[in-house]
Order: C-alpha cells, then sequence, then structure tokens
C-alpha cells in the first residue's frame, strides 16, 4: 500500500470521527463512500471503521457518561440483543436493496418533515413517546438492522430526535449505545476472519487522528447551541437517507 492511500484512508477516517464526536452519529456514512473509492479489501474497510467508531465511542462516554440516560440506554440495549437473530432471519428474506431505499427514503421523509414542523405551527412541541416501553421496538429494530444490513445507528438516532433529548444527552446515550453495539460488531468481524495485518497497521495510524478528532468533535458540540444542534442533526438524518438511496 503505497503512502498516499494511507494518507487518504487516515484523512477519511479523521472526518468520521470528527462527525461522530461532534453529533454522536454517521461516521459510518462519512467513511464508507470515501474508502470504497479506494484500493483497499472491503473487510478491512468495513473492519477499520468498526473499530475507529468503537474507539470514539469509548472516549466519548468516559467524558460524558454523566449525561447518559440510563433507563432508556438498558432498554434499548437488551432490545437491540433480542434484535439480532431476527435481522439473520431477515437478511435471508429482504433483499438489501429494497431496505435501504425504504430506509433512505423514510429518514429523507423524516428529516425535511422535522425541519419543516416548527414552521408549520407555532405552539413547542413537547417530547413524544416518553413512556418507557417505546424504547424496546426501537432497540429491537436497531438489533434486527444492525446485524443483517449494518444500519444500527438508524432506529436509535430517531428514537434520539422523538424523545428530543437535549444535545448533552442525545449525544450522551447514542455513544453508549453504539459502544454496546460496536463490542459486538468489532467481536463478530474477528470471530467472522475479518481482521487482517493490513488493519491493525491502518488502525495503529489512524489512532493520533482519531483521538485529535475526538477532542475536536467534543470542542465543538459544546459551542453549538441547543436550537441548533437540533436543526443540524435533522439535516445530517437527510444526508444519511441520500447516502442511502445513492
Amino acid at each position: 500500500m503505497s503512502t498516499t492511500v494511507m494518507i487518504l484512508v487516515i484523512a477519511a477516517v479523521f472526518i468520521g470521527a470528527l462527525m461522530r464526536a461532534t453529533f454522536g452519529f454517521g461516521e459510518a456514512v462519512v467513511s464508507m463512500p470515501l474508502l470504497a473509492l479506494m484500493p483497499i479489501d472491503l473487510h478491512t474497510a468495513i473492519s477499520l471503521i468498526g473499530l475507529a467508531g468503537l474507539t470514539v465511542a469509548v472516549l466519548t462516554v468516559s467524558t460524558g457518561w454523566r449525561h447518559i440516560d440510563r433507563p432508556a440506554l438498558i432498554r434499548l440495549a437488551i432490545a437491540t440483543v433480542i434484535g439480532i437473530p431476527a435481522g439473520l432471519v431477515l437478511v435471508k428474506f429482504a433483499p438489501a436493496i429494497v431496505i435501504t431505499v425504504a430506509l433512505g427514503t423514510f429518514l429523507i421523509v423524516y428529516g425535511i418533515y422535522s425541519l419543516a414542523k416548527p414552521f408549520l405551527t407555532s405552539q413547542a412541541q413537547p417530547p413524544r413517546l416518553t413512556k418507557p416501553a417505546w424504547a424496546l421496538p426501537f432497540g429491537f429494530a436497531a438489533g434486527m438492522l444492525g446485524s443483517a444490513y449494518n444500519f444500527n445507528g438508524v432506529p436509535v438516532v430517531v428514537y434520539g430526535t422523538i424523545r428530543r433529548f437535549e444535545p448533552e444527552r442525545f449525544r450522551g446515550t447514542l455513544q453508549a449505545h453504539f459502544l454496546i453495539s460496536g463490542v459486538m460488531v468489532v467481536v463478530g468481524q474477528a470471530l467472522g476472519g475479518l481482521w487482517s495485518g493490513e488493519l491493525f497497521i491502518l488502525y495503529g495510524l489512524s489512532l493520533p487522528v482519531i483521538l485529535i478528532a475526538t477532542l475536536m468533535g467534543i470542542f465543538i458540540h459544546r459551542r453549538i447551541p441547543n436550537h441548533k444542534f437540533e436543526r443540524y442533526v435533522f439535516m445530517l438524518i437527510i444526508l444519511l437517507g441520500m447516502l442511502l438511496l445513492v
């Protein structure tokens, strides 16, 4: 692997880690399309993003654990584990293209609707789905879509926006959930034989920029006003939907 390719891989990991540390999600959406353009093995790219995401989750949870909604996290995590076997069944019967198009369309519509809603009504919108049991179907969907198509973040992000978590709680709870699911994903990748010597070289070279991106993301996150943070999240959801369709 040439030095130029290594630098480009590290840059892609940095951008994704910065996105994840700032908003709590979106690193795979940013990094994977970039890595797919480079001459590296797809399994190596997937495993690299898995390790990078897990590293960011560990760092951000260690600095923001006070803001985690623990009851919601526990329910999400339990339901996610239960949903994993369902995803293995789903992948056998539902083509990936169908699920991808459906999710992409849903995210675009949901994001546009959420951005436009404040202009359609003058009343402040209270949090929705506040009953604890609502975390279960979203967690189940995260496990199912995660094990089948690696889309475990989508239901959790939607749940956080519907609950209207404040930025610190939104980011902290998502990162804690991604930490739990990330451990399972990384272990699965290792047991599935996706790890290689090239992976460890790229991860070792990327680790310093992951740390820098995490610190930068925390710095940026703390300076985003609450009312703008929610708007940015919905814009990212729309972007995620568009990338899924593409």
